[in-house]
């Protein structure tokens, strides 16, 4: 092949390779969140590992972390250790962490008895995944993290795995 027919496919190569890359930071992109995610998320009552009703409208007038996961998603059983150091650390500053799994029951069981979180972990199921949708994450890709504050504000949210220390600057934020 000649060199001018090796640039040739190597420039649309290249094109293809950015309309693409485009095209997914889109479909991943968090759009702005519903106005009314946040009373949504305070009227719901979901239940937790054990199978007992959580009502979340008691952490409203607290800053709340709420992380949206899967017992399959590898990324967010990663972030987890991490989430619960930071539920020690600002817990007693007022700070509630609440992870939310788009899981069944079952999984989520299963996977408390074998890995306890010093946090609560809420069923939504896969009716989660329109909760997700309406704090701005479009794709219902997780893991995916949102922070409100005492005045019921969305002040930080991360779709993918959160960088520690920027969610730890979010964090003094608001507590």
């Amino acid at each position: 092949m000649s060199r001018r027919r090796w640039l040739a496919v190597g420039a649309l190569a290249l094109g293809f390779g950015g309309f693409g890359a485009w095209m997914g930071s889109r479909r991943y992109a968090v759009d702005s969140a519903d106005a009314a995610a946040v009373d949504l998320l305070y009227g719901l009552t979901l239940p937790d590992a054990a199978g007992s009703a959580v009502a979340l409208r008691q952490w409203r007038s607290q800053p709340l972390l709420v992380n949206f996961w899967a017992t399959w998603c590898p990324p967010c059983v990663e972030e987890m250790p991490e989430l619960s150091d930071f539920d020690a650390e600002f817990r007693p500053r007022g700070l509630r962490i609440v992870g939310i799994g788009i899981d069944s029951a079952d999984n989520i069981r299963q996977f408390s008895g074998k890995t306890p979180m010093s946090y609560p972990l809420l069923v939504a199921g896969t009716s989660g995944v329109e909760l997700v949708r309406r704090f701005g994450n479009m794709a219902g890709a997780l893991p995916f993290s949102v922070l409100i504050d005492r005045d019921g504000r969305i002040t930080w949210r991360m779709l993918g795995r959160f960088k520690t220390a920027a969610l730890r600057e979010a964090i003094l934020a608001v507590v």
